[in-house]
Formats: structure tokens, sequence, C-alpha cells
């Protein structure tokens, strides 16, 4: 009888994770960013990438979810600081994606030459920063993370423990969506042609800045409130 309700609270902390985590992270979103930084970049390497970039996004959210609430109050930060300070950077990013300008043939081969010579370390670098932190894997993930893992503590640790398992299990499932989307992105997206596909980055550049004034502008109403009650 014991195991029911734990199962239960599996199930239910493995939906909230997904509910509240996922739709922010939304990795169909980020696939033209993706795509735009990677498409010079061989087929394999671009997917060895992509499942580095999963990895990555599964070890930001598990630890977020299991040790963020600590770490913020040891170090006296506030979610509302680390939305702030997310948001301008995501914004800044995406306003650079927003205005960057096409390359000529020339120069895009040059491009592809020269990633080509330095493959391995672009995949080290690129795989997290920028492509999993603030791209994929942003200010507004982490703080939905760190969320969803103070909600998970009950009094009872068996079902604490079951909660946790849930919550785990959601952030490897994600992480699995994102390897999965950036690593066939390129196939997803070649119905657009070269011009729909610019459109479609333009676009998602846009909204990527939107979202991140969206988590800049939370943060400092939520600080500004605070200031106004004290």
């Amino acid at each position: 009888m014991e195991a029911l309700p734990l199962a239960l609270a599996f199930g239910k902390s493995l939906l909230l994770a997904l509910a509240a985590v996922l739709p922010i992270l939304n990795p169909p979103a980020a696939a033209p960013i993706f795509v735009s930084f990677t498409g010079t970049l061989p087929s394999a390497t671009r997917r060895a990438l992509a499942r580095r970039i999963g990895g990555n996004v599964v070890l930001m959210l598990a630890g977020a979810m299991l040790v963020g609430t600590y770490v913020l109050d040891f170090f006296g930060v506030s979610i509302p600081i680390v939305r702030v300070a997310g948001g301008l950077i995501v914004g800044f990013t995406a306003w650079g994606i927003l205005y960057a300008p096409e390359p000529a043939p020339d120069q895009a081969d040059q491009a592809r030459m020269a990633r080509a010579l330095a493959d391995d370390d672009r995949v080290s670098v690129q795989a997290f920063y920028p492509m999993t932190f603030p791209l994929t894997c942003g200010p507004g993930s982490i703080a939905a993370a760190i969320t969803v893992g103070a909600a998970l503590h009950s009094h009872h640790w068996p079902t604490t423990a079951a909660n946790f398992a849930g919550g785990l299990t959601a952030m490897l499932l994600i992480g699995l969506l994102v390897a999965l989307t950036f690593g066939y992105a390129g196939r997803l997206l070649r119905p657009l042609g070269t011009v729909g596909l610019v459109v479609f980055l333009r676009l998602s550049a846009f909204i990527l800045l939107c979202v991140g004034v969206q988590i800049f502008w939370d943060g400092a109403s939520e600080l500004l409130r605070g200031l106004g009650r004290g």
C-alpha cells in the first residue's frame, strides 16, 4: 500500500516539473538559433554538440532543482536578481542575433574552413556558452527549476525522495528532447528554405529578445515592489 502513494508522488512531481520548465525552455523555439550557430559545422559535429547541450541542460536543471535554493541563500542572492541579470544576458544575445549581418558566400566558405579546423574546441566552448546558457537553458528555466525544487520537499522523507526522483526524471526527459530537437534541427527546418530560415531566425531572435525583456522586467518589478514594501 505504501508503494501507491509514492508512485503517485513520483508521477505528480514529474508532471509538475515538465509543466513548469518545458514551456519556458521551449527547445523548438531555440532550434533556428542553434542552426544559425552551427550551420557550417559537419553533421556529426552538430549532433555531438546537440547531445552535449542536452547533457548540460540536464545537469543545470537538476542542480538548480536540488541545491538552487541553498546556493542562493548562502550567497544572499534572490531569484529576482537572477532574473534581472539573466534577462540582460538573454536580451543582449538576442539583439546580436537579430542584427547580425548575413555572410557573403566567400565569407561563409572561410568560416566553414576555420570551424572545420577547430571543431573540437568549438564543440567544447559552444556546448555551454552560449548554446546551453543562456540561449537554451536561461534564467527563466533555472528559476522555474529552483521553484520546483522548493515545492518538492515534504515532511515525509520517502515522499520527498519520490518527489525528487520524479523531478530528476523530468529533467532527463527535457534534456533528451533538447538533444533530439537540436540534433535534427537542420532536417526539421529544411522545408523552410534559405529565405524562410532567415526569416524564421529573425522572428525567433525577436521573440527571444522579448523573453529576455520579460524576464528582466519580472525581476525588476519584484525588486521594486520589495522597495515599496520596505
